[in-house]
């Protein structure tokens, strides 16, 4: 009782007028992290408005926040001032209050690259202290091979796709920062694999969720139905084969109904089992792309001994490995039980890989490792941190790559390297998800007394 009513004082102290569905006519500033541009309102209020691009006029209506808020968020509901690198949205589905799944519909596509490139360098700016020279970026954000399409056209690039599903059982997208579903009938950015099972033109009734995926390097397709509390899994009968797991509601763990418990993905020439909708890279170019990044900045030499943090199913792990001979050694570690299950399957042939399962703050002590030359990270959204940066940076290594799909994690982390003793020899950007905010980045870090 007593915290309940703490957490009431609390909010009490801190709720001001609400200020949802309130206008402003804004000048637009510099775009933001998270897929949006910054502007104030006549009281000096910062709102983070979605829709919009800079240097626009907008009208922006209020979608979160009150009279006391560090800041609100809003919608652009009208442009009074178009910026040139504006497009009108391909998909009926994106603009304000309509599906979450994509920010930048309303932009040119090289004009997302360049907001993505701007993000990176306030992030690198303002958490690591570096400008683009001094983090040895060019500033540019690459699309995809195949990806570059003029105004108006939009990849379909995704290959794993979560349609969430309404009370009456039909399917849709979330809208942006809400529960509500969006009922859609085509994702403009789903991939061939996932729009040909036809998810959409059939009723989930008593599903949450239903996940597609379609795997590139095979023709495995996979469904994945997340019931509602005491719901009944449905018969599925989709447009072409697909195998079908579901989400237990006692543990969470995904289980086989019927089919492969997992797909087949393809990248630097082998084939990896992914299995129970574990994590792979959605854009079918990107497993490749930062395999050639991350090599390209190793260069491992024979006899290497190697580190792949977080490692997943061994992508990295699994090209290393093929590159340093029969005496160097590769050690891969990840925290979840089947990735790691399906790393030792895909890694077998390559007798001086291993694989730890745990986290890597943990494990890496237990190893009793103190040096080594090559290491690879790919740590989760929220980045590796201070305390593992730190052990890290002990090792030595002679070159670090660090895959980050969040800038502001990278930058921090980077700031944390820095403090280790390591600079950043190269940054490289990747446009791996069109039409949304996000972006990869691959940062090559060496000592930093290295060639001065």
């Amino acid at each position: 009782m007593q915290n309940e009513s703490t957490s009431s004082q609390l909010g009490e102290d801190q709720t001001g007028e609400s200020l949802i569905g309130r206008e402003y006519e804004v000048e637009v500033g510099p775009v933001a992290h998270g897929g949006h541009c910054i502007a104030r309102t006549s009281e000096g209020q910062v709102l983070f408005v979605r829709h919009t691009l800079p240097g626009e006029k907008v009208v922006a209506r209020v979608t979160e926040g009150e009279t006391g808020s560090r800041f609100l968020r809003a919608d652009a509901v009208t442009v009074i001032e178009a910026s040139k690198d504006r497009v009108e949205a391909p998909c009926p589905y994106a603009g304000p209050g309509k599906c979450g799944g994509c920010d930048w519909q309303h932009a040119k596509p090289g004009a997302q690259r360049r907001l993505k490139g701007e993000v990176i360098a306030e992030q690198l700016q303002r958490l690591a202290g570096l400008t683009p020279e001094e983090a040895n970026w060019d500033g540019t954000v690459m699309p995809a091979e195949g990806d570059k399409l003029p105004p108006g056209e939009v990849p379909a690039w995704r290959t794993r796709v979560q349609y969430a599903v309404d009370q009456d059982g039909l399917v849709g997208l979330r809208k942006h920062r809400s529960h509500e579903v969006q009922p859609i009938d085509h994702c403009m950015i789903a991939a061939p694999g996932v729009s040909e099972l036809g998810i959409e033109k059939q009723d989930w009734p008593q599903m949450a969720t239903v996940e597609a995926i379609a795997a590139t390097g095979s023709h495995d397709r996979q469904v994945i139905l997340t019931p509602r509390e005491g719901g009944r899994l449905p018969l599925v009968e989709l447009d072409k084969p697909v195998s079908v797991l579901r989400v237990e509601e006692k543990d969470g763990g995904v289980h086989r109904v019927h089919g492969r418990a997992f797909v087949r993905e393809r990248a630097d020439d082998r084939t990896y089992r992914v299995g129970s909708g574990g994590f792979w890279q959605v854009h079918p170019q990107a497993a490749d792309t930062l395999v050639r990044a991350v090599m390209q900045g190793l260069l491992p030499r024979k006899n290497d001994m190697a580190l792949d943090l977080y490692c997943g199913v061994g992508l990295f792990a699994g090209a290393i490995g093929q590159r340093i001979g029969e005496k160097g050694a590769v050690l891969g570690i990840e925290s979840g039980k089947r990735a790691v299950e399906d790393a030792r399957h895909n890694l077998k042939d390559l007798d001086r890989v291993r694989i730890e399962h745990g986290k890597v703050d943990q494990v890496l002590p237990r190893t009793g490792i103190t040096e080594c030359d090559l290491i690879v990270l790919d740590p989760p959204r929220a980045g590796a941190g201070k305390g593992t940066v730190k052990q890290l940076a002990a090792l030595g290594a002679r070159r670090i790559a660090y895959v980050a799909c969040d800038p502001a994690a990278l930058a921090r982390d980077i700031a944390y390297f820095r403090e280790g003793g390591y600079r950043v020899r190269t940054l490289r950007a990747f446009d791996l998800f069109p039409m949304t905010h996000h972006v990869e980045c691959v940062a090559i870090l060496e000592p930093a007394g290295k060639g001065v």
